[in-house]
């Protein structure tokens, strides 16, 4: 079912809070204008106020009912980095307990408009740009369950490249498909001319795709967020149909 998430919300709660941490311990093991390579042109404090915004995006979102069009971008005079966005997420903390991850909530995507999306939507967000800074600071790498990774694998698939692609009028020059493949589940995303698109499969259907991807999970995830290069996937088939789906997505998550 399109929107629906592959884990418990529950777990991405738990997953937001320990990665907030991460994150942050990250950000005081070198200075904050420390370049982030798999960020071009961010440093370390620039993530850092990137999460403290989109958290604030999101609660607006959420209680504004639409995107919102204002919001503090920026440390408030003498306020530091961790202070706002921890500041930030407390107050995302707050909306999200008042509320069932059922219960409605103005999103972009809509196959899930519920605080359910947003719940899974900080949780990825804040555990890809946590790599990003133990990446740039030579922090250890700290791994994620396998089922949280393909879970966001899944989200990557279904709504950065099937809803945002469209979303910004985008799509690929010749009709290819391309199976993914990671910690025994299967997508196809296909794309062509006026149409992007991506769903969960069975082996089966996965096998008729014109390329393919595969990947343990935590590479998977990764590398489809553009994190790590081909080389850290094994793939098969046809070069230009994944050659399209990288640039694309390439596209759709920047």
């Amino acid at each position: 079912m399109a929107g629906q998430a592959l884990i418990d919300h529950g777990r991405f709660l738990d997953a937001l809070g320990i990665e907030v941490e991460l994150l942050i311990d990250a950000s005081h093991a070198a200075p904050a204008s420390t370049p982030v390579p798999t960020c071009p042109g961010f440093t370390v404090g620039e993530v850092v106020r990137h999460i403290g915004g989109v958290y604030r995006v999101a609660k607006l979102w959420m209680t504004e009912g639409r995107a919102p069009k204002d919001w503090q971008r920026y440390p408030a005079p003498g306020q530091s980095l961790e202070d706002y966005l921890r500041q930030g997420f407390d107050a995302l903390l707050g909306e999200f307990a008042a509320h069932e991850p059922d219960a409605y909530a103005a999103s972009w995507w809509p196959a899930d408009r519920t605080y359910g999306f947003w719940w899974r939507r900080m949780a990825h967000e804040t555990t890809v740009h946590r790599y990003d800074l133990e990446d740039a600071t030579a922090e250890p790498i700290t791994d994620v369950a396998d089922d949280f990774a393909v879970d966001g694998i899944d989200e990557v698939l279904s709504a950065w490249f099937a809803q945002r692609l469209p979303m910004l009028g985008l799509s690929g020059t010749i009709t290819r498909t391309v199976a993914v493949h990671s910690g025994g589940h299967h997508w196809i995303a296909r794309a062509g001319p006026g149409v992007t698109e991506a769903w969960h499969c069975s082996a089966e259907e996965a096998a008729t795709a014109d390329g393919s991807v595969t990947a343990d999970p935590m590479a998977m995830y990764l590398w489809t967020w553009g994190r790590l290069p081909l080389r850290n996937v094994n793939w098969s088939g046809d070069d230009d149909a994944i050659a399209q789906f990288w640039s694309l997505l390439r596209l759709a998550t920047k």
